[in-house]
């Protein structure tokens, strides 16, 4: 494996520990610990942490910067390393727009306040928004380490059916995680003494709607899953790299569901939101991974040109 897909590796699964503490952040209402201020945070260049607050937001603002370095060096490393028509160069393209955006998005949360104990509308929307660009930025960088690894192009015209198949269960995903991310949200400005208490308040028409989402969560990611266990084997078909991704796709799926389980169980512990969402970003990697083994360019077809 070359220095370039090594590091494209590296920079995937950093930004999944940064997208593990961005989660922690919200889980512990800490989004406003920097205040009204964007980049900087109190509206100081060197801070001093006066709660903890501060410290877990200023952490991952840090983190984050450095995550966007790391895109940039692989967007510079993938033009210079590749020529024009590279795939790579495609990924590093995405990757470094979805991060920008994702800067943008996480920027929109703070100056609208749309942090702490804010339960509007507007905040839902806004923490739906980011998870789905959080994941296309997964996406990006996940078929960048593909690429960088000698992984074939993707042909999508000559396939159109399966590459419609696969768009529409990528769609499914980020509509059952979409929901994950309110119905965590839901759980953190509202959370419940006892599971009876969480299930009466889910089913009262009076309550708020984020506590009334929270049913819905479940039943997709339900229905998605069976039907996804079931949809990843027929695009694994005879490539022994798309079953053994199937395999890894099917067990993460089910300790998925488990999780879930075991989260609404013991009311949402924090430990277990990050666990869960962990695994969901594990799952959407692993689905991104077998759409590309699917979709490649067959090997006879694959000759793309080299520096010279």
């Amino acid at each position: 494996m070359s220095r370039l897909a090594r590091y494209t590796w590296w920079v995937l699964v950093y930004n999944l520990a940064v997208i593990a503490w961005g989660a922690y952040v919200r889980a512990t209402g800490s989004g406003a610990g920097c205040g009204q201020h964007w980049p900087l945070c109190n509206g100081e260049v060197v801070v001093r942490p006066q709660s903890i607050e501060t410290l877990i937001e200023f952490s991952h603002r840090a983190t984050s910067g450095i995550a966007l370095i790391t895109v940039v060096i692989l967007f510079v490393w993938a033009r210079r390393a590749t020529p024009l028509g590279h795939p790579l160069r495609l990924g590093a393209n995405l990757s470094l727009g979805f991060m920008l955006s994702e800067a943008a998005l996480g920027a929109g949360l703070v100056l609208f306040q749309l942090v702490a104990d804010d339960a509007s509308a507007a905040r839902a929307f806004a923490v739906a928004a980011h998870l789905l660009n959080t994941f296309l930025l997964l996406a990006s960088l996940t078929l960048s380490a593909w690429w960088a690894s000698g992984g074939r192009a993707l042909r999508l015209h000559a396939q159109r059916g399966e590459a419609m198949r696969i768009g529409l269960n990528a769609a499914a995903l980020l509509l059952v995680s979409c929901a994950g991310a309110i119905t965590a949200l839901g759980d953190t400005l509202f959370p419940s003494a006892s599971l009876a208490e969480g299930i009466s308040a889910d089913l009262s028409s009076t309550a708020h709607f984020l506590i009334r989402l929270r049913t819905i969560h479940p039943v997709l990611a339900v229905m998605a899953s069976v039907y996804l266990m079931t949809s990843v084997w027929q695009s694994a078909a005879e490539r022994p790299l798309g079953r053994k991704l199937a395999r890894l796709l099917t067990w993460l799926i089910v300790l998925q569901l488990l999780l879930g389980v075991v989260n609404v169980m013991l009311l949402a512990p924090v430990p277990v939101q990050l666990l869960h969402l962990l695994l969901a970003d594990l799952v959407w990697v692993g689905y991104v991974l077998l759409a590309a083994d699917t979709l490649a360019v067959p090997p006879q077809a694959s000759a793309v040109p080299q520096r010279a």
